[in-house]
């Protein structure tokens, strides 16, 4: 259902839209799958900020949206643990 605001505030809605919390949920995803790989230090937080803002609006991809979530973290473990071993600042394959 389609909530209208009162006339003059500009807005057509007063509901986030699932639609998008979804696409959320599926970015954060896929975000947290390439970040395993590379680019980990940009994408794990994009995808844990996406996972959250996904979760706060009420998606109904909630499983994906927690798989994003927890690859999000896992891409900043494994920056965490890469720099550990390799004992520099960055790493690479």
């Amino acid at each position: 259902m389609h909530l209208t605001a009162p006339a003059g505030t500009g807005r057509t809605g007063t509901r986030p839209r699932t639609r998008d919390a979804d696409g959320m949920a599926v970015a954060s995803f896929i975000l947290g799958l390439l970040g395993l790989l590379v680019l980990n230090l940009f994408l794990g937080p994009i995808a844990i900020v996406l996972a959250a803002a996904a979760l706060w609006r009420g998606t109904a991809r909630r499983g994906r949206a927690c798989l994003g979530l927890a690859l999000g973290v896992a891409d900043l473990v494994v920056l965490v643990a890469s720099m550990e071993v390799a004992g520099t600042v960055s790493w690479s394959l």
